[in-house]
């Protein structure tokens, strides 16, 4: 049964003429999903009980209902959902994936999966090394904002939990479209982040379509050793990205920001800090350095503070704005790296 959520006016307007009704019925049905946020038909009060029992015969309505929960002891809530999406080999498979909401004083920022696994392979995120199992459809997506507790008080989103977003760029799209656009839940794209590793040509489309901030995820300004942990360098070569998001203009409102995990003798040096400067020189742009969050079978540990500390100063000092991202919900694998579609309990 095909699930509505995720559809604009016009597909919703097409959806109640297949059922036999008048279009404006598909109008309505827009305003209770995306501005009352009412996942049921019996909620729906506007739309006579004949238009609701021919539109349910043929559509499902809403999103997913989490299937658990657990919250940090920094007051970080990771929610887990169940999901059913085509896998490398053409075939239904259910699986798992988590979002995780993060409050910090007046903001309620949601952290969106964009797939089941991921296809990047980055050795050391736990999202990556579990494969990729398949795209999330745009109902999947935004029953991530829906299914939390208190969905009207989510203030921003990032595109950063399970998944390389850009991988699944149709999907993903559609979700942007229903967040911002005047008739979904009209959202400022500026409440928005998109993660990707920089896929190329997609990030292309993303920057010429979408309007919403770009966050790369950078880690090495060496690309032979980027490489090492980071396979997709070999086809996504990060001076090739650098050079795109030049093209792009960053001093207004849309903001693009690099991401920069830390690890212990392998990326924290001043020679690796002075490369980040040249790579980044003359960009309007943010760096955000990221405690590493140990993972198994990974030899790298975290870099100490200090050390991240003299790496922001350094750039800083040399004009690249630059900041330590504070860690939030490690107790419960739910920072940085740690998204692995496990079941709600604290593992």
């Amino acid at each position: 049964m095909e699930n509505l959520l995720g559809k604009n006016p016009e597909e919703l307007r097409a959806a109640a003429e297949a059922c036999g009704l008048k279009p404006f019925v598909g109008s309505q049905i827009a305003d209770w999903m995306y501005k009352k946020k009412v996942s049921s038909w019996d909620g729906m009060r506007n739309v006579s009980n004949a238009a609701k029992a021919a539109l349910s015969e043929k559509f499902s309505l809403g999103p997913a209902i989490p299937a658990g929960s657990v919250k940090s002891s920094d007051g970080t809530v990771k929610y887990l959902f169940p999901v059913e999406c085509m896998n490398a080999a053409g075939k239904a498979e259910r699986s798992f994936v988590e979002a995780v909401m993060i409050p910090d004083e007046d903001r309620r920022t949601l952290c969106v999966s964009s797939q089941a696994g991921c296809r990047m392979g980055c050795r050391f995120c736990m999202t990556g090394r579990q494969g990729w199992h398949g795209n999330l459809s745009v109902s999947d997506i935004l029953a991530q904002f829906l299914g939390v507790e208190e969905p009207e008080s989510l203030t921003n989103a990032v595109f950063m939990g399970m998944g390389e977003p850009l991988d699944n760029y149709e999907s993903v799209s559609k979700a942007l479209e229903v967040l911002t656009a005047p008739w979904g839940f009209a959202w400022s794209p500026k409440r928005i982040t998109v993660s990707t590793i920089g896929v190329l040509p997609v990030l292309k489309r993303y920057l010429d379509e979408q309007r919403c901030h770009l966050a790369v995820s950078l880690h090495n300004p060496f690309p032979d050793e980027r490489a090492e942990f980071m396979p997709m360098q070999k086809a996504y070569d990060e001076a090739a990205i650098v050079d795109l998001i030049r093209q792009y203009d960053f001093s207004g409102q849309r903001r693009v920001s690099f991401e920069y995990t830390m690890f212990g003798g392998w990326n924290d040096d001043k020679r690796h800090a002075d490369a980040l400067i040249r790579l980044l020189r003359g960009l309007e742009c943010r760096v955000n350095l990221i405690r590493f969050h140990k993972i198994p079978d990974f030899p790298y540990e975290s870099s100490s503070h200090e050390a991240m500390e003299a790496f922001r100063d350094r750039l800083n000092n040399n004009g690249i704005t630059c900041t330590i991202r504070a860690s939030r919900g490690e107790d419960i694998l739910a920072a940085c790296g740690m998204l692995a579609g496990k079941h709600g309990e604290k593992e």
